[in-house]
């Protein structure tokens, strides 16, 4: 049995889904950074790292 390449010549060609894969990806991780900017620079932010360093510091026997 033969199957023919005409019936379905754009069978197997994925470049736009690559490409709408990039897409998504930098909407994505574009979107997650400005999360991340607004966690950070609000007083959430800022009240977490002090907590990270200290807990950091007390750690290695600094604080």
């Amino acid at each position: 049995m033969q199957f023919s390449r005409l019936a379905s010549p754009r069978a197997g060609d994925e470049r736009g889904i690559t490409t709408a894969e990039y897409a998504v990806g930098t909407a994505a991780g574009a979107g997650l950074a400005g999360v991340l900017y607004k966690l950070v620079t609000g007083g959430f932010g800022d009240q977490m790292l002090r907590s990270l360093f200290d807990h950091v510091f007390n750690m290695l026997g600094l604080g």
